[in-house]
C-alpha cells in the first residue's frame, strides 16, 4: 500500500515529502522518513531549494507568444524587415504589436521614428515596446488614432519625443506610452491563458519553482483561471499596480492573502524609468520622475495602514534616495512590513547602509548588468563604479532578493547566478561588487522567500518546508519539483547519459 510519501532518490541530498507535500526528511533520514511504501522518483544531480524569481512580468512573457518578438534584432533594418513580414499577415487596419527592440545594440543607436515604421507596416497602426518596457515606438497611424499631435501635452511622468518643429517623432516614454496602448486590441481570455500556460511551462524548464509577478489585473485574472483548473506549474506571488490600490483598500485585501500557489503580497509603483530609455532619475537631475514624492508618501501611508507591502521601482540613484527617504518614517510599520526597492541599479554609496537600517529589501536582477555595462559606462561613468552593487549592498547589511525582470532579460536563474558571481570577474568590471556563490543562491531562495513572507515555507531544504526543489547536474537544470510533484524533467540524452535525469 502506498504511504502517500515521495522519495526523491539519487540526487544529493535525497529528499522525502509527505502526503501534505512538505519535506519530512533530508539526506540520510530521507529514506527512513519516506517509509517502504513511498513512491520513488530517481533524479541525478544536486538538489537545491527551489529557485525563486523575485521580479518577473508574466504578462510580458505571455504576450511574446501572441505578438511580434523583436528580441535580438541587431539593426533598424532588421526590425523593419520583421515588421513588414508580420504586417503582411494582418488586415489593412490591423495593429502590429510587438516588443524587444533595443537601439543601443544597433550600429546607430539613435532612437527611431514613426516614419521608419509607416512604410514597413503599410500604413497600419504600430506599437512596439522597447526591450526595457519604458518607451514605445509607434507609427503615424497609431499617433493619429490616439489623437497625438504637436499640440498634445506631455502626461505627468511621461514624455512625447518631438522633432525641431515640435512634431511627435513616434517615441513615447514612460506614462506617455499609455496614450497609444489604450487603443490597442487585446487577445481573448482563452488565447491569453494559452499563451500564459506556455510562458509558465518555459519557466519550469528553467528550474523556477516560484515567481513574484509584477503584473496588472489582467494577469492576475489569468493566474486565477489557471489555478482553478490546476494548471499552475509553479507558485505565483502577485504584486498589484498602484492604480489598483484603492480596490485592495476597499475590499480589505492584506499581504499574504491566498494560498501557497497563488497569493497577493504588495503594491508596485514606479518612481522613475530606466537607464536604456534615459529616464532613470539620477541625483544629477536627469531622468523622469514618475511618482512625485508627495504621492509616494501618500501611497506608503495608505499601504502601511492597509497592511500591504510595497515594491518601489527605483533605478536611478535619485529615485533610490527618494524611496529610502520616504520609507524611513515607516520602519516596522506592522509585523510583516517588508518594503522592497526594485532594481536599485544605481545607489549612492552613502545610501547603501540605509537599506539595512530601514529594513528595505534590495530586489535586484544581476542579469541586467551584463546587458547594461557598456551603456552605463558611456552615459554614467561616474556612477557605474558603484552600480549593480550586490556585493557592496550585502556588505552594508542589505537583504538581497534576486530575479530577472523577464522578458526584459532572460529568466534563466543559472545565468542570473553567474552574472552575480563569476561574470564580473571575467568581465573585469568592478569585480569587488560581485557576490560569492552562497549569497547569490540565498538571494534566489531564502532571501526571495523572506521578501514575500514565505520564509517558513520556502527557501530551504529542511523538515516542514514545502517540497520545492531545483535539481542541477553539470551546470544545467535537469528537474524541477514543486510541492512534491515533478513539474519538469529533462529527458535522458543518449549522447550524454551522465548528465541526464531519470525517473521511475
Amino acid at each position: 500500500m502506498k504511504s502517500g510519501a515521495v522519495l526523491f532518490a539519487g540526487c544529493k541530498p535525497e529528499v522525502a515529502a509527505g502526503p501534505d507535500r512538505r519535506i519530512i526528511g533530508v539526506g540520510v533520514r530521507a529514506r527512513q522518513a519516506a517509509g517502504r511504501g513511498a513512491e520513488v522518483v530517481r533524479l541525478r544531480g544536486a538538489a537545491w531549494p527551489g529557485l525563486i524569481d523575485s521580479h518577473i512580468h508574466l504578462e510580458g512573457l505571455a504576450e511574446r507568444h501572441l505578438t511580434l518578438d523583436l528580441t535580438g534584432a541587431d539593426s533598424l533594418e532588421d526590425v523593419l524587415t520583421r515588421v513588414k513580414k508580420w504586417a503582411a499577415r494582418l488586415p489593412k487596419d490591423g495593429w502590429v504589436v510587438g516588443s524587444g527592440w533595443y537601439n543601443d545594440a544597433w550600429s546607430d543607436p539613435a532612437f527611431p521614428s514613426s516614419r521608419d515604421l509607416d512604410h514597413a507596416a503599410g500604413g497600419r497602426p504600430v506599437y512596439l515596446r522597447r526591450k526595457d518596457g519604458h518607451s514605445a515606438w509607434v507609427s503615424s497611424a497609431a499617433l493619429k488614432q490616439a489623437g497625438i499631435d504637436r499640440g498634445t501635452h506631455d502626461l505627468p511622468g511621461g514624455v512625447i519625443d518631438r522633432d525641431d518643429q515640435g512634431e511627435p517623432t513616434g517615441i513615447l516614454r514612460e506614462t506617455a506610452m499609455e496614450l497609444v496602448a489604450a487603443n490597442m486590441p487585446r487577445a481573448t481570455d482563452r488565447d491569453f491563458d494559452a499563451a500564459m500556460t506556455r510562458a509558465l511551462a518555459a519557466l519550469a524548464r528553467l528550474g523556477l519553482t516560484s515567481v513574484h509577478s509584477m503584473d496588472s489585473a489582467r494577469g492576475f485574472a489569468s493566474f486565477q483561471r489557471l489555478h482553478a483548473r490546476g494548471k499552475l506549474p509553479l507558485r505565483i506571488t502577485y504584486n498589484l499596480p498602484i492604480a489598483d490600490l484603492h480596490h485592495a483598500e476597499r475590499i480589505g485585501v492584506r499581504s499574504g492573502w491566498g494560498d501557497p500557489w497563488l497569493r497577493i503580497w504588495g503594491v508596485k509603483a514606479f518612481l522613475d524609468g530606466s537607464l536604456g530609455s534615459r529616464t532613470a532619475e539620477m541625483l544629477d537631475g536627469s531622468g523622469t520622475v514618475r511618482l512625485p514624492q508627495l504621492d509616494l508618501l501618500d501611497m506608503l501611508e495608505r499601504c502601511a495602514r492597509a497592511e500591504l507591502n510595497v515594491c518601489l521601482h527605483a533605478i536611478g540613484d535619485g529615485a533610490v534616495r527618494r524611496a529610502l527617504d520616504a520609507l524611513a518614517p515607516h520602519r516596522r510599520a506592522w509585523r510583516f512590513w517588508r518594503p522592497r526597492i526594485e532594481h536599485a541599479q544605481c545607489v549612492d554609496p552613502k545610501d547603501m547602509p540605509r537599506f539595512a537600517h530601514i529594513g528595505a529589501i534590495a530586489s535586484m536582477q544581476p542579469i541586467h548588468a551584463v546587458a547594461d555595462r557598456e551603456l552605463a559606462d558611456a552615459y554614467w561613468p561616474t556612477v557605474s563604479g558603484h552600480a549593480y552593487a550586490w556585493g557592496a549592498l550585502e556588505r552594508a547589511g542589505a537583504r538581497l532578493a534576486f530575479g530577472s525582470d523577464a522578458p526584459v532579460e532572460t529568466a534563466d536563474p543559472l545565468l542570473g547566478i553567474d552574472a552575480a558571481t563569476d561574470w564580473r570577474r571575467r568581465a573585469k568590471w568592478h569585480p569587488d561588487l560581485a557576490v560569492s556563490r552562497a549569497p547569490a543562491l540565498r538571494a534566489y531562495t531564502s532571501g526571495a522567500a523572506f521578501a514575500v513572507g514565505m520564509e517558513n515555507d520556502l527557501g530551504a531544504l529542511t523538515r516542514g518546508m514545502l517540497c520545492d526543489l531545483t535539481v542541477v547536474d553539470e551546470g544545467r537544470v535537469v528537474a524541477t519539483v514543486v510541492g512534491g510533484r515533478v513539474s519538469w524533467l529533462r529527458k535522458p540524452s543518449a549522447a550524454s547519459p551522465r548528465s541526464a535525469a531519470g525517473a521511475r
